[in-house]
């Protein structure tokens, strides 16, 4: 029925989007196969109207789909309801998921469609919602798998999501740290963004990461930079402090010597002084003499 009804809008676009956004969450629930048919008739569109939704705007649809919506339900009358009732809940929120995950997944299997191009205006205009998209993280590491060549755009994405703190969100965490360490080197930035905590924990769950990070940071044009916190976590801290003890031992001694090199110095142009003041006396001794006895 609703393949049907798709088929037989001709409205104009504008139209066409409004009536698909509300009923594009039954859409998702069709068998996979339905849903595909319906996702072509989407795209399609006809001669007349072009398609009913961009493909950006099917991969914000598709993460706009809670399946916790159903979950909410589940938390507030389970007390009202009966064992298997809550079960039932549970497994529908499950399929739910699912069901959404096949949906994204039918989505990159069309590369001519959701090109890189599409997948990057798509992520980044969810990573801008608030809240975010539960699958958001997922379909980033799907886009960064898609398309390699997404990386630095990937990193873009990584560094807003630090800024939204994303370790307060426990299921898009669990994804940003896969993310970050399925893309490291690259994500060696991003990471020295986290706070300490969060860095340590991270390091800790990806334990592979703290060797090649510590080394990263070490570089002389960065470590000045990071924070002694960070480097605490890296353990380079110490390092840091020795070195500028190091330093600071140096510079008494170094001055001394420059002291005393200054001091040097000005005694041997006071003595060189001294000389040319008696050279020039004796030398002028005679002309005095003469000029004494004119005067006489």
């Amino acid at each position: 029925m609703l393949l049907l009804l798709l088929d037989k809008i001709s409205a104009p676009p504008i139209l066409k989007f409004s009536f698909v956004l509300p009923i594009f969450p039954r859409l998702v629930d069709l068998p996979l196969e339905k849903f595909q048919m319906a996702l072509a008739h989407i795209l399609q569109g006809s001669a007349h109207t072009g398609p009913a939704l961009t493909p950006v705007e099917v991969l914000v649809a598709i993460h706009d789909i809670v399946p916790e919506r159903e979950g909410l339900a589940l938390k507030k009358f389970s007390a009202a309801l009966g064992f298997e009732q809550v079960v039932q809940l549970q497994n529908n929120v499950s399929d739910r998921a699912a069901q959404i995950t096949d949906a994204c997944s039918a989505c990159f299997e069309q590369r001519t469609v959701f090109t890189q191009q599409v997948l990057a205006k798509a992520l980044n205009q969810m990573v801008d919602q608030t809240p975010l998209p539960l699958l958001f993280m997922r379909t980033v590491i799907q886009a960064i798998d898609a398309f390699p060549t997404l990386v630095d755009f990937v990193m873009e994405i990584l560094s807003k999501l630090v800024s939204k703190q994303v370790w307060r969100m426990p299921k898009l965490w669990v994804g940003f740290l896969k993310c970050v360490s399925q893309t490291r080197p690259h994500s060696f930035p991003v990471l020295l963004k986290l706070p300490p905590p969060q860095l340590e924990s991270a390091l800790n769950k990806y334990a592979n990461l703290r060797g090649p990070l510590a080394t990263y940071a070490s570089q002389p044009s960065l470590k000045s930079s990071i924070p002694r916190s960070i480097l605490a976590v890296l353990g380079l801290a110490n390092e840091s402090h020795m070195q500028q003890l190091h330093i600071s031992s140096l510079n008494p001694s170094d001055t001394a010597a420059g002291n005393i090199a200054e001091a040097t110095n000005r005694s041997g142009i006071l003595v060189e002084g001294l000389i040319l003041e008696k050279e020039m006396a004796v030398s002028w001794c005679p002309f005095l003499v003469r000029l004494n006895d004119l005067v006489k």
